[in-house]
């Protein structure tokens, strides 16, 4: 349930779709490895890139603008001593667009150095701040990375490592994926209802935490397990292993579902499912529920891919073809800022492939729709090469709410869904129908109970307090009075 306010609360500061790293070796320099892997990372974040080390005795950092390529040199990697490092890609979805926000995000304080790496969205970064503030903390940025490091640096002058970090998980109140360093102990942290994806891999001479399986892959590492929602796991500072503690134990699980239906690499693995089998899952049952006939089957590349290869698996009978072309020199449309960058974007990006579609009925199947803009102008380049119908199907349900868990899906008035029936977003893109995928046969592609997924952008049910929205599931609200 919802407010339904046109304007949307707890919007204010950065909130972060960003991908993190830790990396902990025995007797390597950690800088070029936590690289590679944000590469791998790269398509969770593509504003700023930044790496955090430490030799034992001090701490070296290097962040910058733009992807990681344009991030760093070689000699940036070469002044990132040590054997323990962390780092972070960036896109903001609200806030300061800035070096200010770029991550990982270091304090220095009498009981040693943090550097902190943030993949999520706090909903009480507000409070968290005041509450800072008037204890006399200085902030030098508006995102809620700074405010959880500045709480477990106040934690860490008062207890021991384990109990700071309990006490700071005690006081977040949203989503959060976290890889730290203290001095050169590196660690992971995922929020209680383990919201955002966090592995722990296995690589040569020591041990890695990172955002999605991909980034351990590139590593030509092993994965090992998923850190489990509300846990602390602490890298051997020898490469020999690591330690776990159970800080926080939910009820039940709030994992992101819009992971597995787009922002997640296909090639990952999270909590123990590969995304592409799951994508392929999800075409099966858009077809059970919503097949129609038609002479040909694409996808929008690539996010729709593994979709329509379920999809067509299942009607059999159908043909499954390539129609539209992508421009991979352009960047995803999803994740262009401006509403006037992404219509032109969608021409740069993609083009029909006229033998394909011409005098035929196609269906067009996508992984989700936001804003309707692209698949709009995606349903007209396929009428003007000639498509007899064109037929939208989803392999999601219609997105109708905000995120506040650090996914850009806009405003209220900003979602074609969230006004508009099935039927009004269908004639409000020129689609010969349209058709997406139910709540439950989402839950059931990923093989967990709909109450164990976040999903409140589809119902507008959040698993958090939330300023001006409502939830039926049980909560807890930190405490904030000390």
């Amino acid at each position: 349930m919802s407010s339904g306010r046109a304007t949307d609360p707890q919007r204010t500061g950065p909130t972060e779709k960003c991908g993190v790293v830790g990396v902990s070796l025995e007797e390597r320099e950690a800088a070029l490895p936590t690289y590679y892997a944000l590469y791998a990372l790269q398509h969770r974040g593509q504003e700023s890139a930044g790496i955090v080390s430490h030799d034992g005795f001090q701490q070296h950092e290097h962040v910058g603008m733009g992807l990681v390529g344009e991030a760093f040199t070689e000699t940036d990697i070469d002044t990132l001593h040590g054997s323990s490092g962390v780092g972070h890609v960036r896109y903001p979805t609200a806030g300061s667009v800035d070096k200010s926000n770029a991550q990982p995000f270091t304090v220095s304080f009498e009981a040693g150095s943090l550097a902190l790496s943030h993949n999520g969205n706090l909903v009480n970064t507000t409070a968290l701040r005041s509450k800072l503030a008037e204890k006399g903390h200085a902030f030098s940025s508006d995102g809620d990375t700074e405010v959880i490091a500045h709480d477990l640096a106040r934690n860490l002058l008062e207890s021991d490592l384990v109990r700071a970090v309990k006490a700071t998980m005690e006081r977040l109140h949203g989503s959060y994926a976290l890889t730290v360093m203290h001095d050169d102990t590196v660690m992971g942290i995922r929020d209680p209802e383990g919201n955002r994806p966090l592995i722990i891999g296995r690589i040569d001479g020591g041990n890695v935490i990172a955002s999605e399986s991909a980034a351990i892959d590139t590593l030509g590492g092993e994965v090992v397990r998923d850190v489990k929602p509300g846990e602390l796991v602490v890298l051997a500072e020898d490469g020999s292993g690591f330690d776990a503690y159970q800080l926080l134990s939910p009820d039940r699980t709030a994992n992101c579902f819009f992971e597995y239906v787009y922002f997640a690499r296909p090639d990952s693995v999270i909590d123990g499912e590969l995304v592409y089998e799951t994508r392929r899952e999800l075409g099966t049952k858009l077809w059970e529920e919503a097949g129609v006939e038609t002479d040909v089957v694409m996808p929008v590349p690539d996010s729709g891919r593994a979709y329509a290869s379920g999809y067509q698996e299942a009607a059999e009978d159908v043909e499954f073809a390539e129609g539209l072309m992508k421009n991979r020199y352009v960047g995803r449309t999803f994740i262009m800022p401006t509403q006037e960058a992404r219509e032109r974007a969608v021409r740069l990006k993609l083009n029909p492939i006229r033998s394909t579609v011409e005098d035929r009925s196609v269906t067009l199947i996508d992984d989700s729709i936001v804003r309707g803009t692209t698949s709009r102008q995606l349903v007209d380049l396929l009428r003007d090469a000639g498509a007899e119908s064109v037929h939208v199907r989803i392999g999601a349900p219609p997105i109708t709410a905000p995120c506040y868990m650090g996914i850009d899906m806009a405003d209220r008035d900003e979602l074609i869904a969230a006004e508009n029936d099935a039927e009004g977003v269908e004639s409000a893109i020129g689609a010969d129908s349209l058709a997406y995928l139910s709540p439950e046969a989402v839950a059931s592609a990923i093989g967990t109970e709909q109450s164990d997924l976040c999903m409140g952008c589809v119902t507008g049910d959040y698993p958090y307090d939330i300023e001006g929205e409502t939830t039926d599931r049980d909560v807890t609200t930190p405490v904030l009075d000390r």
